[in-house]
This record gives structure tokens, C-alpha cells and sequence, in this order.
């Protein structure tokens, strides 16, 4: 079951009120899975582009639609880090900071950094909450192994208790969901949260508010977010892996987006600089469907050249030799 964080009930945010958003919506888009041609099965997603003042831009689908934010909250736990001094106090480096955001695939390079955190910190290996994936030998391999030895080098650094750093009570949770609700504006008591696989609490939260975190990230106009941003598209490769979308993205465009994914058929991305955000929730959670997606909405929009869109079609749209991925639908455009 769900462990929430309260029993307020979930409101919009006042940031992200905005009397355009009706005016500048379509149906949600369809992600079609064609053989030779034939469709074969289909998946629903939604759409919101936000700028950083909360302002909702383009909508397909619902843009007030609730979800799990999951795995693409992970930049905005870092900030905890960033705030607290931590990255100083044990000479962190923005490696470190990248993989604390990522989602890595558990290679030996990434389970380095990871520990370096740990060692950096003067923190045991045995410290991490996070579980053992199925056929490892450490949660080291897990991966959220980064966001989690970020988590602990704060408490290490404040003197907060190790072993309850996952409690949504804890301290350092605390400090997280308190830097979330100064963003979107709105009190911290108003998030609902679980656990998410890890064990470390995620949040229920609007698309829209998802895309304006993103935009707020990308913006450039905070030292902290700026940094996280620096890290993940300096050092892709801690942040997902050699064949990770969000990876290959970030690669591609050579540090102009930002990117996250997350589980449940999540992704977010900022246009660096700009201070704009998507966020994409397939409804069914098919991962195939959420880069197909962001592919198609990312060329919609004009943040992606034609040479790297064609690039990202072509390893995650066409899906072997007989299938690929087509979107149907639109994007309205508000700038």
C-alpha cells in the first residue's frame, strides 16, 4: 500500500494557475505500435509545457492529470545536497552529483562514483536502504544506489540518524520536500507520497507542476539547480547509461536539453537556458511508449535539429525489422 505523507487533499498550486491552458489544448496523444504498417496495440499520453513562472504553454491531454513524479524527482532530492553545503564538505565533485540524479544501469564505472560518495562521507556501504537488485551483490548495483548516498552524506554531514533516512519524517526528507514546495509554491504539508521502489518517498503531483520544476531547473536563474543541470549534461553517462534515452539525449544535444526519466511511463525534460519544461505520462507506463513520445513532442516543439531527432527515431522508434512506433496527434503551440 501507499504510505501518504498526508491526508491533506492534493491542490493545484497557485503557480500554476493560468486562464490560457483551455484554449490551447488537444486530445491526448497516441502512441501506435505499427507491424509492417498494421497497428497492433496502443498507448494513451498526456503532455503539459510549462515556462518558469508556472505558466502552462501547450497541453495534450490533461495537463492537470495527478501521477508519481517516481525516478524524475531525482535532480530536486539533489538539491538537498547542493543546499546543505554537502558537496564541499566532502569534496564532491559534479560526477557525484550527476549519478546522485541518475538512474544508472549498475556498471562498474557507476558503482565506482557511487562509493566514492559513500567513502568520501566516511559512510559503510551496509548504510544504503536501497535493495540488492535480483542477481547482484550490493545495493551499490541498485539504481537509485546515487540518490541515496547523497541522501546519507547529508545526514552524515548535519548529524541526522543513518538508519531512518527514508523516513518521510526524517530530517533530510524534510529538507527535500521543503525546497520542492518553495518551488512550486505551496506548503509542504499539501504533497501526498509513497514509497517508491527504492524505498525513498516520491511525490503525487499535476504534470504541469512537473513540467514547471523542469523549467525552473533549466532556467539558469538558481546557482544550486544550475549546477545540477551542469553535472547531468557534462556527465550523461552517470545519469542513465550507454543506451539510456536519457543519455543518448543528452549526448545529442550537447548539454541544450536536460532530461529524467522516470518508472510508470514518466519523462521530463528542460530546455536549458530557456526556462521551459515537458513532462509525459503514458497512462499504461510502457516504457517504449514515453520515448516515443518525447521524440515526437520534442521535434513539435523545435528543441530537437532534424539530423538528431531522425537519430533518436531510429533507435527508439523503430524497434526491430518488422515494428516501430508511430504518434498520433498534436501539440499546440503557445509561443
Amino acid at each position: 500500500m501507499h504510505t501518504r505523507c498526508s491526508t491533506v487533499v492534493h491542490r493545484r498550486a497557485p503557480i500554476m494557475t493560468s486562464s490560457r491552458v483551455n484554449r490551447h489544448q488537444t486530445k491526448e496523444l497516441e502512441i501506435q505500435l505499427l507491424r509492417e504498417g498494421i497497428v497492433e496495440s496502443n498507448h494513451v499520453a498526456h503532455v503539459a509545457v510549462c515556462d518558469n513562472r508556472g505558466r502552462t504553454l501547450s497541453v495534450a491531454g490533461n495537463g492537470e492529470l495527478g501521477t508519481f513524479i517516481r525516478s524524475a524527482l531525482k535532480p530536486f532530492q539533489a538539491l538537498a545536497v547542493t543546499a546543505a553545503g554537502a558537496l564541499e564538505r566532502y569534496n564532491l565533485d559534479d560526477r557525484d552529483l550527476a549519478i546522485m540524479c541518475g538512474s544508472h544501469q549498475g556498471t562498474i564505472e557507476q558503482v565506482r562514483q557511487v562509493f566514492h560518495i559513500l567513502w568520501q562521507a566516511d559512510l559503510d556501504t551496509t548504510a544504503l536502504r536501497c535493495p540488492t537488485p535480483a542477481g547482484k551483490k550490493s545495493p551499490l548495483e541498485h539504481n537509485c544506489s546515487g540518490k541515496h548516498a547523497g541522501m546519507l552524506a547529508v545526514s552524515q554531514q548535519r548529524n541526522w540518524p543513518l538508519e531512518s533516512y527514508l523516513d518521510r519524517n526524517h530530517p533530510v526528507q524534510k529538507l527535500i520536500v521543503a525546497r520542492i514546495s518553495e518551488l512550486l509554491g505551496m506548503p509542504s504539508d499539501e504533497f501526498i507520497c509513497a514509497h517508491d521502489d527504492c524505498g525513498a518517498p516520491t511525490y503525487f503531483m499535476q504534470l504541469s507542476q512537473m513540467a514547471t520544476l523542469y523549467a525552473m531547473l533549466s532556467s539558469g536563474s538558481n546557482l544550486d539547480m544550475e549546477r545540477i543541470v551542469r553535472a547531468m549534461t557534462s556527465h550523461p553517462d552517470m545519469v542513465g547509461g550507454p543506451d539510456a534515452f536519457d543519455t543518448v539525449l543528452m549526448n545529442l544535444t550537447n548539454g541544450a536539453l536536460v532530461s529524467k526519466s522516470g518508472a510508470e511511463g514518466i519523462q521530463c525534460i528542460g530546455r536549458v537556458g530557456e526556462g521551459l519544461g515537458l513532462a509525459i505520462k503514458v497512462i499504461d507506463g510502457a516504457k517504449r511508449a514515453k520515448y516515443a513520445c518525447a521524440i515526437f513532442t520534442l521535434r513539435q516543439l523545435g528543441w530537437l535539429s532534424p539530423t538528431v531527432a531522425d537519430t533518436l527515431a531510429e533507435t527508439y522508434m523503430e524497434i526491430g525489422n518488422y515494428k516501430r512506433l508511430d504518434v498520433v496527434g498534436d501539440l499546440p503551440m503557445m509561443y
